[in-house]
């Protein structure tokens, strides 16, 4: 017996509603179906999964910062256009947090509507993986330039 992949991830929010709008107009996820404005089932662009996210409302109740818990989703996008693409909407409703090479992967950082940490990263091919897995300053345009138009989403 082995799992082969995540499914799907259920969040805790504030404001169901809210967070479903995020969702899909930031991210580009459609709403499945959803439970009044209670809860939202949202499903990534190319998925074949009924929904890859829900957001479920349970009002204001603020967690402290760094406990136990999730600390971020991420969510692969196929080419480094995409990524630059996504890195700007996130710039255009501030929610752009961070960005980072890691070598195996180029990664943009952001917040939803409550603060809930997530990642948007592009794999590079599993060929160019460096010998030592770090964290570096991101360089886009030079990653473009090496890597023009290659989709990894199968990786």
């Amino acid at each position: 017996m082995a799992i082969t992949r995540l499914n799907h991830a259920v969040l805790y929010v504030s404001d169901a509603a809210r967070s479903a709008a995020f969702y899909t107009e930031v991210l580009g996820f459609t709403v499945r179906f959803n439970v009044g404005d209670q809860a939202f089932f949202l499903q990534a662009d190319g998925s074949s999964n009924d929904h890859d996210l829900a957001v479920m409302q349970v009002g204001d109740r603020p967690a402290a910062p760094h406990t136990v818990g999730l600390y971020h989703l991420a969510w692969q996008v196929g080419t480094l256009e995409e990524l630059v693409a996504m890195r700007a909407r996130l710039l255009e409703v501030g929610a752009l947090m961070g960005e980072s090479d890691h070598g195996v992967s180029k990664s943009l950082y952001a917040n939803d509507p409550d603060g809930l940490e997530f990642e948007i990263m592009w794999a590079v091919p599993r060929a160019d993986w460096p010998a030592e897995v770090g964290t570096w300053r991101l360089d886009l345009a030079g990653a473009l330039a090496r890597w023009p138009g290659m989709d990894t989403s199968e990786q």
